[in-house]
């Protein structure tokens, strides 16, 4: 290329960045404008899963999610000729600031159109609203922290999300590191085919059977009569159990609230249990139906007639995901897991459920990457958290 051809596509591409203009979303038309921009984004693919409008709504309000009560947040829009092309949050928790005691600044709810100039953009303008305040680098992408939807998945495209899980177009990656971020961590998700049962290694079921005579300790299903104190001890379980992890923080006495009024419609006793010696609760599981396979029906909206839809179409659901599952650290070389791995599995055979996933697992957790590889699980997508110094 000539210096004068260069010269003309430099012009070219200075010219298409000043034609973006990237604007902080007021308001609650800005904000329904912010939510329901992937629908265009994706409209031609069959994998992406629209989430629920109200749901969502819920989520990014600042007066109804206790996320806001020690978090700020500004969420931007990218335009380009008068139309939105790009969004994405900056926001800053300040619990997970003095709980890791750093000064991360994060984003999150990144989308775009495969348009360099408007990804540059709205990223430049979340890195200066950042530095603004004094963080050091920005990480993401968070929805809105690791107790939330997070990571940009960059392998398993080819699979539709399960409950709670984001689906991302491949050329988001590029765009990202077109701006200069790279890997700071990989979550894994891990699938488990229930035809392999035979092939589970048999320590998990011995370990299983000799919980209660070796270490007193017995598991039970939650008691959704007492919903309100189960999920207490679940988040109790939770918060320390997962309180050494890479980007974990802890959740708030609020924050229990909203998620357990969030799981409720969702949650079902048969597939959740807590483990308990002497009254107190060591070790607690939590698996989701994958009602995830239903949201493409309802188009984000459960009303007029979403919720026949979702009840007539919880009869088809075959799929499970294994949401969450712990054991706090002084028990944790006990077996409990294991019994929770095997009465998982128990179940899922025992009710025609043909797969299972993992929710996310960090890349640096041997142990649990480790059982993943005894109950014959296989890696099936990735998901990833960039970084860039400010």
């Amino acid at each position: 290329m000539s210096q004068a051809e260069r010269q003309q596509a430099g012009e070219a591409k200075v010219a298409a960045a000043a034609a973006v203009e990237v604007r902080p979303v007021r308001g609650r038309r800005d904000l329904t404008r912010f939510i329901k921009l992937p629908w265009r984004l994706y409209a031609d693919s069959p994998n992406w899963t629209p989430p629920l409008i109200s749901e969502r709504r819920r989520h990014l309000s600042k007066r109804r999610n206790p996320f806001f009560e020690h978090a700020e947040c500004e969420y931007f829009m990218a335009w380009r000729d008068g139309r939105p092309v790009g969004r994405l949050s900056a926001h800053i928790d300040h619990r997970l600031n003095e709980y890791q005691r750093n000064d991360w600044g994060l984003f999150g709810f990144f989308e775009c159109e495969d348009d360099p100039p408007a990804a540059g953009a709205l990223l430049s303008t979340a890195e200066q609203w950042l530095r603004e305040r004094g963080r050091d680098r920005i990480l993401g992408p968070f929805d809105f922290s690791t107790n939330h939807e997070c990571g940009l998945l960059v392998e398993g495209h080819e699979l539709r999300p399960q409950i709670l899980e984001n689906w991302h177009h491949p050329y988001y990656r590029r765009l990202l590191e077109e701006q200069g971020f790279t890997k700071a961590m990989d979550l894994y998700k891990w699938e488990i085919d229930t035809k392999n049962h035979a092939q589970v290694l048999p320590v998990i079921y011995e370990l299983s059977g000799q919980l209660e005579a070796d270490h007193g300790i017995t598991v039970r299903n939650m008691r959704k009569r007492d919903f309100k104190n189960e999920i207490r001890r679940f988040m109790e379980v939770y918060n320390r159990a997962w309180g050494d992890n890479w980007g974990f923080v802890p959740l708030t006495d609020a924050e229990l609230r909203h998620l357990a009024s969030e799981l409720r419609p969702v949650l079902d006793s048969e597939w959740a249990w807590i483990a308990e010696k002497d009254g107190g609760t060591v070790g607690a599981a939590l698996t989701l139906m994958d009602y995830g396979l239903l949201l493409p029906k309802l188009n984000g909206r459960l009303l007029p007639f979403g919720w026949l839809k979702f009840l007539l179409g919880q009869r088809k659901l075959d799929e499970i995901r294994v949401f969450a599952l712990g054991v706090i650290p002084e028990y944790q070389h006990t077996g409990t897991a294991a019994a929770f791995y095997a009465r998982t599995w128990d179940r899922a055979v025992g009710t025609g459920i043909t797969r299972a996933e993992t929710g996310w697992i960090l890349e640096v957790n041997e142990p649990m990457n480790r059982a993943m590889e005894a109950l014959t699980g296989r890696i099936v997508k990735r998901y990833r958290i960039f970084e860039k110094r400010l």
